[in-house]
C-alpha cells in the first residue's frame, strides 16, 4: 500500500466485509481504511454491528465475505500471520485479578515473545503515561474500573502492534480516567499505531480523526466529524429550560421542527430554518407555560447528526 505524498500509509484496509447469523445480517458489505497514526471511530446503537466488525478484524470471528488486509497481509486467508501486528481489547479485557499489574503485563508480553528488557522498557513508558507506575505491585483485582482499563491498554500495547482495536474501552469508566485514556491514545499517534475504537459516548466520537456511523449492520456515513456535520440538513437551535422534558413536548409538533433531543438543562431542536423557527418556538413554549431561555442557533454535535440521520432513515423506511 503506497501512500500519496504527505499521507500516512494504510495500516488497515477493509473491503466488502459481511457477517450473517442465520437470517440476520449483522454486518453488511462494510468497507473502510485506516492510516497509520489515525484514530478511526465506529459509532452506532447497540446491535449496529460494531462489535461483530471488531471481532472479524481481530480474527476472533471469521467473515462470511469480504477482505481485511493489514500491511499487505490478508487477515481472512492468513490470520496467524497478522496476530503480531494487531491487538484487540474487547469490552471485557482478560486481565487476571490474582496477578499484579507487572505480572499481567509480563504474561501478555510472553504470549508474543517480547524480550524481557524490551517489555520492561515499554511497561515503564506506558504506565508512566497512564499514571499507573506507583501501582505496579498491586493486584489487578484491587484496581478501580478506570485503572483496569488503563492496564488492559498497556497489556494490549506491550508487543507494539501496528493496529489497535478497542471495543467500547471507556464504558463505565469515570470521567477523569476517560480523559487520561484518550490522552494515551493521542500519544500513540506519533508512533504510527492505527486505532479503531467503537464507543457509546458520542462526545468521544468528536475526538476521532474519522468516523463511521453504523446502523443495523450497515455503514451509513464515513468521514471526519467536521465533514459529517455538514451532512445535517437544516440547523440546530438550543433552548435552555429548567423543565426540558416539558419544553421538548411543547415544541416537537411546531411546524418546521424535524426532531428534539434532550441535552442537559435544555433541548437541541433540529429545524428547517434557524431564523424562521425562533418566534414559533418561543410562542409554543409561552403557550404551554414552560419557562425557557432564548432560542439560540448552535453548531451541531455528532449526537445531533446521528439522531437526525437515524430519524430520516427510519421515516424513509
Amino acid at each position: 500500500m503506497t501512500a500519496a505524498p504527505g499521507q500516512q500509509a494504510l495500516a488497515l484496509d477493509v473491503r466488502g466485509l459481511s457477517k450473517r447469523f442465520g437470517a440476520l445480517t449483522a454486518v453488511d458489505n462494510v468497507s473502510f481504511s485506516v492510516r497509520s497514526g489515525e484514530i478511526f471511530g465506529l459509532v452506532g446503537p447497540d446491535g449496529a454491528g460494531k462489535t461483530t466488525t471488531m471481532r472479524m478484524l481481530a480474527s476472533v470471528m471469521r467473515a462470511d465475505a469480504g477482505a481485511i488486509r493489514i500491511d499487505e497481509v490478508d487477515v481472512v486467508a492468513d490470520p496467524e500471520r497478522t496476530k503480531r501486528h494487531v491487538s484487540y481489547m474487547p469490552q471485557r479485557f482478560g486481565l487476571y485479578d490474582d496477578l499484579t499489574v507487572d505480572e499481567n503485563i509480563r504474561f501478555f508480553a510472553d504470549l508474543f515473545d517480547v524480550p524481557r528488557k524490551l517489555w520492561q522498557e515499554r511497561a515503564v513508558q506506558l504506565l508512566t503515561a497512564s499514571r499507573m507506575l506507583p501501582f505496579r505491585q498491586r493486584l489487578a483485582g484491587q484496581l478501580s474500573g478506570g485503572m483496569k482499563q488503563k492496564l488492559g491498554l498497556t497489556c494490549a500495547l506491550v508487543h507494539a502492534p501496528r493496529v489497535l482495536l478497542l471495543d467500547e474501552p471507556t464504558t463505565g469508566v469515570d470521567p477523569v480516567s476517560r480523559r487520561e485514556f484518550w490522552q494515551i491514545l493521542y500519544s500513540l499517534r506519533a508512533t504510527g499505531v492505527a486505532m479503531v475504537i467503537s464507543t457509546a459516548y458520542l462526545d468521544e466520537a468528536e475526538r476521532c480523526d474519522r468516523l463511521a456511523l453504523f446502523d443495523e449492520g450497515s455503514m451509513m456515513y464515513c468521514d471526519t466529524p467536521q465533514q459529517l456535520k455538514r451532512e445535517l440538513p437544516g440547523a440546530i437551535v438550543r433552548v435552555a429550560s429548567v423543565r426540558p422534558r416539558e419544553a421538548a413536548a411543547a415544541i416537537e409538533r411546531v411546524a418546521g421542527v424535524r426532531g428534539v433531543l434532550l441535552v442537559g438543562d435544555g433541548v437541541h431542536v433540529h429545524v428547517d430554518d434557524a431564523q424562521a423557527s425562533g418566534a414559533p418556538l418561543a410562542q409554543a413554549l409561552q403557550a404551554a407555560g414552560v419557562p425557557a431561555g432564548p432560542v439560540e442557533r448552535i453548531e451541531p454535535t455528532i449526537e445531533d447528526l446521528f439522531v437526525a440521520l437515524l430519524e430520516r432513515k427510519h421515516k424513509a423506511a
